[in-house]
């Protein structure tokens, strides 16, 4: 029974990310040994390369400490205050997809938001507000006749 126990306790290590690359990783486990090599795997259609420092979820397949599989990282370092529901998609300098339970917000960080490879962007009940402006029900001033140009938008 001790050595069933023992094997047991094998499959399972819970560590910090060291050095993280793109399909592998190295980790220090809770007592303190290194484990080099270790594969990461991603849920289709998502990517991500943690920063060292994360913490790492390891399933040795039969407790076999040479091969580890880092099935889960983590960085609570990065963790995002959401209310119980909610989702979030999130980098570590402020950039967040948010679907929250007033709606869909989108954080740039500080940075550009570009929609690529798209021929349109369609609202197809609703409308778009830029800065107190809304596209569908703007005025222009210093308005022309014919086919001159109006003014900005009021």
């Amino acid at each position: 029974m001790q050595q069933i126990w023992n094997r047991l306790q094998l499959l399972f290590a819970h560590g910090v990310a060291t050095l993280i690359g793109q399909e592998k990783l190295q980790a220090r486990i809770l007592d303190g040994e290194v484990l080099n090599n270790l594969a990461r795997v991603e849920p289709y259609g998502f990517s991500y390369r943690p920063k060292p420092g994360a913490q790492a979820y390891l399933l040795f397949p039969s407790g076999d400490r040479s091969y580890g599989v880092a099935i889960v990282i983590g960085d609570k370092r990065y963790q995002l205050e959401l209310v119980e529901g909610e989702v979030a998609l999130h980098d570590d300098i402020g950039h967040v997809v948010k679907l929250g339970r007033n709606g869909i917000a989108i954080d740039g960080g500080g940075h550009d938001v570009t929609i690529a490879n798209a021929p349109n962007v369609l609202i197809p009940d609703g409308d778009v507000i830029v800065g107190n402006i809304s596209v569908l029900h703007h005025l222009h001033k210093n308005v022309q006749p014919g086919s001159g140009n109006s003014g900005e938008p009021v």
